[in-house]
């Protein structure tokens, strides 16, 4: 069901969540296979990670082909009109792009000789994830993850105190 432009805060909050919590997947991948030297295509694992990248919104757009000055126009006197398909208000999935990058660093070098995946010198080359980062990286999702749940919470309590006016 799509919520309509008047709720909008939720399909941002929705939308957050919803990222958040793919990045916690990715991590916990990322954390799971962090000791693995050698994957299906025979070279270690590497760290997943997500890059969100917003392009300019519809209100960027209006706002640039105005010449960065707002006009409203009011049907009556101390009205703004707010027709169903307003395009400042138009909530749009499609300037928001959600992208899976492999980290392509290399991971350490151990020498272990007597490893089946060790090279002609006796090396092997670990993952290239570090557990630390993954931790720090964990609790940051954690944390949008918990902000998006509070601005979620924020706009239904909005919108149910402004029903019982």
């Amino acid at each position: 069901m799509k919520i309509q432009p008047t709720f909008s805060g939720f399909d941002v909050s929705a939308k957050g969540l919803s990222i958040q919590r793919k990045r916690m997947d990715l991590i916990a991948e990322n954390i799971a296979n962090a000791d693995v030297t050698k994957t299906e295509d025979g070279q270690p694992y590497r760290r997943k990670y997500f890059e969100v990248t917003a392009s300019k919104n519809q209100f960027d757009n209006n706002l640039m082909a105005a010449g960065n000055t707002i006009q409203l126009v009011t049907s009556e006197d101390g009205h703004i009109p707010y027709p169903e398909n307003t395009p400042l208000m138009k909530n749009n999935d499609d300037n928001l792009s959600v992208k899976e990058v492999t980290d392509q660093k290399q991971g350490n070098l151990v020498y272990l000789p007597d490893d089946p995946n060790a090279n002609a010198e006796g090396y092997v080359e670990e993952s290239n994830v570090n557990i630390v980062t993954e931790m720090v990286d964990m609790i940051s999702a954690t944390r949008s993850y918990e902000a998006n749940l509070t601005a979620l919470n924020s706009s239904k309590q909005l919108t149910k105190d402004s029903l019982e006016i």
